[in-house]
């Protein structure tokens, strides 16, 4: 029996015994995992997904993708160019069962995405030292969560933005101040910013209201 699973927003069709890497899990080499977004399980085809279904693994690994190299050019400051290196993070892991029903009884830990977990970096300093100025009349947003910093303090920041960082599970400064240029690009790429990350400067931000 073959089912078509989805995570990371790609979509795998695997087997009983197939090893696949996929976009990083939180989870440990050892842990029994279990995918519950299912597109499809034999001849049964969902709507979107199947009920009930679910595809059990173990993970084997954490480990990188190959390398991919970057370059940024900057128009407005003399043509300089910086060159960037970049490994995905990824999850091995190796399919167990393939359940048609009673995935949603089983016990077994979800697979959940933990990209982003690991950030440790000295925080950079904004070589503009300016922040833009937000926008009038912005929409109010809900309070974040229990423990966390007022996000829309960072420029560019709004309601929105702010949605999205929570949803990622980034609720204070001290994450923002604390990535690494892999992070940013996770991020960057993840959450569709579009160099904004970088352009208006949120690590070195995040450092100083950190301090607060």
């Amino acid at each position: 029996m073959f089912a078509v699973l989805k995570t990371g927003g790609k979509q795998y069709k695997v087997a009983s015994g197939d090893v696949l890497r996929v976009e990083k899990l939180a989870a440990k080499a050892g842990d029994k995992i279990q995918f519950n977004e299912i597109l499809m399980v034999g001849s049964t085809v969902g709507a979107p997904l199947v009920a009930g279904a679910g595809v059990q693994a173990e993970v084997i690994d954490q480990i990188k993708g190959e390398k991919t190299i970057n370059y940024v050019k900057r128009r407005r400051k003399h043509g300089s160019q910086r060159k960037k290196g970049h490994r995905q993070q990824l999850t091995l892991v190796r399919i167990a069962d393939i359940l048609e029903t009673g995935a949603d009884k089983s016990g077994v830990m979800a697979a959940v995405s933990g990209a982003g977990i690991k950030m440790e970096i000295t925080p950079r300093v904004n070589p503009k030292g300016i922040a833009k100025p937000k926008k009038a009349a912005a929409p109010k947003a809900a309070a974040a969560p229990a423990g966390g910093d007022d996000l829309k303090k960072l420029s560019g920041v709004g309601p929105a933005l702010e949605k999205k960082l929570h949803d990622a599970g980034v609720t204070s400064f001290a994450q923002i101040a604390a990535w690494t240029e892999e992070d940013i690009a996770a991020f960057d790429e993840k959450l569709s910013f579009k160099g904004r990350i970088e352009r208006e400067g949120w690590v070195a931000q995040a450092a100083e209201l950190s301090k607060a």
